[in-house]
């Protein structure tokens, strides 16, 4: 603990900066892409990667283990991770729990100068890391480079909030011969369930919060990610992060993902993933179990179905290149991804050819090569999904373009980029989140039935307008349901602390990540009332001065 009392000395002096996000690489600059060819080439020497479950700071072998292959090359094993039983599970929990009467009591400064050291590790790390999401999950290099820069951002912006959220407040000051405070405390062990499509960002920024707010952490990887994780584990112990409080625990969902659910020592799930998925967590978490003395709290993203609406004043010229961002940026496996795009009738035809010559343009490559603009989807489920949605569109729709993959198909999981036009409002692939590069075009009759369609779903987490005209632009901020609307750009790429991220409906529960609101969720909020009046004495101004020295 020497290192965060010392860090924390140096925090209680001297304030921090005001947060700023981490800048992106600049890969125009021939020096950038070099280094990061380098990093790639690299870290693909070490393979494959090692990665055992962490429990209490100390490595575990599983029989059972999980072999992570690239989803550019399925012959490329990129490293294997342990695979967590019922009892690996348990033992987790029980660190978890162990090292949370410590944690919970560390000073608010001390805790926030583990995350801010974890944010240096990463900014030193940031290539191998974003190298590793480039082999690992097929991310492109841009697309990598802001995952890993998004993880340093939560480990920052909640730190800051730690700090923010760890002094006792007071409360009506001007009560004589009172005082009121209101302050938090941490809940306890809290189930970290991360995505595969942001393997760093969003399940570092669940855990950071977790860890800045008191709390312990079991966390457990998607299991088509789970390296990225065990390296990012590696930095928190490196740090010196107290043993048991993050755990590392990779695995299959129906065994230790459900055996999180269910545990009584466990507190809080923080999940980001499907719908299906999310919807069972919260059933889980809603049924108390014996012996349980709280009620299970749950964050849960859980997906989107975005619209993207053209009226007849937007510029075009700006619509195709920030659809094409939207719609197939990472091969559309985001959940804010645009899969809907819906154009008034007067500029319909205008737009189709325009976007099938857009879509025809993309490069579909491995992540590995710097001008990929559509990569591999996740696995062969993802590929067998998309595929079929494919198919549905031509049945549904009227096909504009749907790319040949050729030879790539055969060597990993890529699909093709597609579109369809002519899709009716209440249309399976208007309806149903796809996960892949597919996009359904839909024509409206003016501005006002375009706001109908884009609200006809029951996601509400992504949304966009395209227009020059700023009663459309106004109308959208109150009438278009989506938690982050974005109006002439893209509908992806939330920063922390400038985009706070989150959705509503079936889109998921729980404040915005990366928002003021977040780490509020993971804390127990308290207030205390003290009488102050002593034989009938009371300060003179007992809101800032010492309490009457006669009587304490």
């Amino acid at each position: 603990m020497t290192t965060a009392v010392a860090n924390h000395v140096e925090l209680s002096k001297t304030p921090l900066a005001e947060f700023r996000n981490e800048p992106v690489r600049d890969f125009s600059r021939a020096a950038v892409r070099e280094d990061f060819r380098n990093a790639i080439a690299k870290l693909r020497e070490r393979f494959p990667l090692d990665a055992p479950l962490v429990i209490d700071g100390k490595p575990v072998r599983t029989k059972e283990v999980i072999a992570v292959r690239s989803p550019n090359d399925t012959s490329l094993v990129v490293g294997e991770s342990g695979s967590a039983g019922i009892e690996d599970t348990d033992r987790t929990i029980a660190a978890a729990k162990n090292a949370f009467a410590s944690w919970s009591q560390t000073d608010a400064g001390d805790r926030a100068a583990f995350l801010l050291k974890a944010a240096e590790v990463c900014r030193q790390r940031r290539d191998e890391l974003s190298a590793l999401m480039v082999h690992e999950a097929a991310k492109p290099w841009r697309e990598a480079d802001a995952d890993t820069c998004e993880a340093i951002d939560f480990l920052e912006y909640y730190a800051r909030e730690a700090l923010r959220l760890g002094e006792r407040r007071p409360l009506q000051r001007h009560v004589l011969g009172e005082r009121n405070e209101l302050y938090y405390q941490a809940l306890g062990v809290v189930g970290v369930i991360g995505p595969w499509n942001f393997p760093m960002a969003i399940p570092v920024g669940m855990m950071a919060a977790a860890v800045a707010a008191g709390n312990t952490v079991v966390w457990k990887p998607a299991e088509q990610t789970p390296l990225i994780a065990h390296l990012v584990m590696k930095i928190m112990e490196d740090c010196g992060l107290p043993r048991g409080v993050v755990n590392y625990l990779p695995g299959r969902g129906e065994v230790c993902g459900q055996r999180l659910l269910e545990s009584t020592d466990v507190q809080m799930i923080a999940f980001t993933g499907s719908r299906e998925v999310g919807l069972h967590i919260l059933k889980e978490c809603n049924t108390v179990r014996p012996g349980q003395r709280f009620v299970k709290r749950v964050v849960a993203e859980m997906g989107g179905k975005n619209a993207l609406i053209v009226d007849s004043s937007a510029d075009l010229d700006s619509v195709i290149p920030d659809v094409l961002y939207s719609a197939y940026g990472f091969s559309g496996q985001k959940c804010s991804a645009c899969s809907r795009l819906i154009v008034v009738e007067d500029v319909y035809d205008e737009l189709l050819p325009r976007l099938r010559e857009g879509v025809a343009s993309l490069k579909i490559a491995p992540s590995t090569d710097p001008g990929c603009q559509v990569n591999a989807v996740i696995d062969e489920d993802a590929k067998a999904k998309v595929l079929e949605y494919i198919a549905i569109g031509r049945e549904e729709g009227t096909e504009l373009y749907v790319a040949e993959v050729g030879e790539l198909a055969e060597k990993g999981h890529f699909v093709p980029p597609a579109v369809f036009t002519d899709v009716a409002p209440d249309a399976r692939l208007a309806q149903e989140e796809v996960f892949g590069p597919v996009l359904a075009v839909i024509k409206a009759r003016d501005f006002d039935h375009a706001l109908e369609i884009a609200n006809g779903t029951d996601y509400a987490l992504t949304g966009g307008v395209h227009s020059r005209t700023l009663e459309h632009l106004e109308a959208a901020k109150t009438r278009l349901q989506c938690g982050n609307l974005y109006l002439n750009r893209t509908i992806t790429g939330a920063i922390v602390g400038r985009q706070p991220f989150g959705g509503f409906r079936m889109s998921g529960i729980g404040s915005k990540a990366g928002g003021p609101d977040y780490l509020k969720q993971f804390l127990v909020a308290r207030s205390a009332t003290e009488n102050l009046m002593r034989h009938g004495f009371a300060p003179l101004d007992e809101g800032d001065g010492p309490r009457d020295e006669h009587f304490d």
